[in-house]
């Protein structure tokens, strides 16, 4: 089997059902009683660029309509902009909403807004990207430095645990653009004596990555391998070496998204670990309402991932956590 890890769980309709109609000690300040259909739940994302983010949100919708809850679901403009993510975030918490999701582009400074929401009494859960503070009461993701590990050590594999390579990671600010790339490199510098990590850049929109791709094909000709952090970063290496005509370099990605599957299929990318963006908005509605609730949640919510390659892609559990 190609599944490296699955922990997402998943409760029917009617326990779901059941779970939004318990009573409640708390709520926030949005006035909104237990009741599914009277609570609101705002989410705010790093973005909705990427077809990530929209399966993020098809999974939130879907537990909303099975808790009978309303939710909103905006993002920033591109994965860079912070003021404009901070800018939604204080307008969500303004409406006075009963819970709020939020993936931080960075994990520091939302600080003071997300102590304002506790402060009313809105519990805030936080999804894709853990938050730099003790406000969020848990945490729905993916264990992003396990998963880069995994990457590593297929990268390895693949290569012959030798040779020269390069890591893009989509920014050094979120939680996930520094697990990613920690863990990639740590595995390798702690397994893979025979691997030398040449350089390290950062550009998660697909144009930088491709500009930053392409100079590292010149400046490393003997370039065995490279891994892109994210959905966004490997379109862009992807592109680049499409464009390049790169022949030899081994291509591991992160995420899913049509471009990085074409190229799996065509043999231009070796693979990629796909998360589980439609598990991931679903756990995190589901955790906003047991919060609501006053329901115990665990510190994480692990919603697991996959290696996926040209072997596998058609697999019956890996075309329900791709998304193009």
């Amino acid at each position: 089997m190609h599944r490296i890890l699955r922990s997402t769980t998943a409760l029917s309709a009617a326990a779901l059902l059941a779970l939004a109609a318990c009573s409640t000690d708390g709520g926030g300040s949005g006035g909104g009683s237990a009741d599914g259909d009277s609570l609101e739940i705002a989410i705010v994302s790093k973005g909705f660029q990427h077809q990530f983010w929209q399966a993020v949100n098809t999974g939130a919708q879907q537990a909303a309509e099975e808790l009978g809850v309303t939710i909103t679901f905006e993002g920033p403009d591109t994965e860079t902009d912070v003021e404009q993510q901070i800018q939604m975030l204080q307008t969500a918490i303004d409406r006075g909403p009963d819970a709020v999701g939020f993936a931080a582009l960075d994990s520091a400074a939302a600080e003071p807004l997300l102590l304002q929401a506790q402060d009313a009494g809105i519990p805030v859960v936080a999804f894709d990207s853990g938050v730099d503070s003790d406000v969020p009461v848990t945490t729905a993701a993916t264990d992003n430095y396990a998963a880069a590990e995994a990457a590593a050590e297929k990268m390895s594999e693949l290569i012959g645990g030798t040779g020269k390579i390069t890591v893009i990671a989509h920014d050094q600010t979120s939680s996930t653009g520094t697990q990613r790339r920690d863990g990639f490199v740590d595995w390798i510098e702690e397994n893979a004596p025979g691997i030398e990590i040449v350089d390290t850049q950062y550009g998660g929109d697909p144009a930088d990555a491709a500009d930053i791709a392409t100079a590292m094909f010149e400046s490393h000709p003997d370039l065995a391998g490279i891994y892109g952090t994210n959905e966004g970063v490997a379109t862009g290496v992807v592109n680049a070496a499409s464009t390049a005509g790169a022949q030899g370099v081994t291509i591991i990605g992160f995420d899913s998204g049509a471009a990085q599957v074409e190229a799996i299929r065509s043999g231009l990318q070796a693979g990629a670990i796909t998360q589980d963006p439609i598990g991931i908005g679903y756990e995190t509605v589901k955790a906003a309402v047991a919060a609501v609730n006053g329901e115990d949640l665990p510190p994480t919510i692990d919603t697991g991932f996959y290696w996926y390659d040209a072997t596998n892609i058609d697999d019956e559990e890996i075309q329900a956590v791709l998304y193009e």
